[in-house]
């Protein structure tokens, strides 16, 4: 670094500016420190600058189903935000399997990661405990807070009050849901706001017409026939998910079942296929990109020095398409 500032003109420290993108660097500035970089072939040791710094320059995003288009969108988000300020998003998939979630976090610890965005499934509080004491900041995106870490949490309940007065609406009165599974941290958050407005609607969610199963495709096919295989089968049906709700499309396609004609269907989260899908999924939209926006705010905040717990929340949006 000392050699393209001598050879640019400059100090050392607008040179890491130039690096880092951390501070505003005047153009014609840049443009010279630039081609001194090219000239003599310099690249950064991150190994050194981590060690120095007593951190790397790598966010981990851990996720629980990269095969789901919510999260890409969320990582091409936070990856947009961060990476002008020199940090890179590392993605971890754990398929929802709490010891390779417990794994990534002790991969973070290991490796310095200058910090940790999560979307837990199976973890708890206390597992963060190793990155709180490494110094390392955690954002968490979830429906509940995780101790002390910052958290992303969606504002639905408008959103699922207008979804549900859409299928009353229509005259359906047998809701049922095709819901996460029972060991999911913090329980399923959707489902019991779903259960509560259905009451306050004058309509109900029984247990009997509520399945559960992995965030999958797989387990929405599957759920969704044990619905229509019940002697009084529902005639609208959430999902935990849109990709849960594209397993159950599948699933109605083979039974024979019209959708919404037979039943109707609303997913969440508003992947990037929920519009694409033929009838186009009606859903709830809670926006990956401006989740992933939030939680590199909260990032920055910390590393900048924010000690107190913080929370942002992101409002979800009602989508009619063409399932109710």
């Amino acid at each position: 670094m000392a050699d393209v500032a001598r050879a640019a003109g400059v100090s050392s420290a607008t040179v890491s500016y130039v690096l880092s993108g951390k501070r505003p660097v005047a153009e014609e500035t840049r443009r010279v420190v630039e081609a001194a970089i090219a000239d003599l072939g310099f690249t950064v040791n991150t190994m050194a600058r981590s060690l120095r710094t007593g951190r790397s320059n790598v966010v981990a995003l851990v996720v629980p189903d990269l095969s789901n288009p919510f999260y890409a969108q969320l990582a091409a988000s936070l990856q947009k935000e961060l990476r002008p300020l020199g940090l890179h998003v590392m993605v971890c998939d754990t398929q929802a399997v709490r010891d390779e979630e417990r794994a990534f976090l002790r991969e973070a610890v290991q490796q310095r990661f200058a910090g940790v965005v999560i979307t837990p499934f199976r973890l708890v509080a206390k597992d963060f405990e190793a990155l709180s004491a490494a110094g390392i900041p955690v954002v968490v995106s979830a429906d509940l807070p995780f101790g002390e870490a910052d958290l992303v949490t969606p504002d639905a309940r408008a959103a699922m009050r207008q979804a549900l007065t859409e299928v009353t609406d229509a005259g359906r009165r047998r809701i049922g849901m095709i819901a996460g599974p029972r060991d999911a941290t913090g329980g399923d958050p959707r489902l019991e706001l779903l259960r509560g407005l259905a009451v306050q609607l004058g309509t109900a969610l029984p247990g009997r017409l509520v399945v559960r199963g992995e965030h999958t495709r797989e387990a929405g096919a599957a759920g969704f026939e044990r619905l229509m295989r019940m002697k009084y089968r529902p005639d609208a049906v959430f999902c935990a998910n849109d990709v849960v709700a594209i397993g159950a499309m599948d699933k109605a396609e083979e039974l024979g079942i019209g959708i919404p004609g037979d039943v109707a269907l609303i997913g969440h989260d508003d992947a990037s296929f929920a519009s694409l899908v033929r009838p186009r999924l009606t859903t709830v939209r809670y926006p990956a990109p401006d989740v992933g926006r939030a939680a590199a705010r909260l990032l920055i905040e910390r590393l900048d020095g924010r000690v107190a717990r913080k929370t942002v929340t992101v409002k979800a949006h009602f989508v009619a398409r063409g399932t109710v």
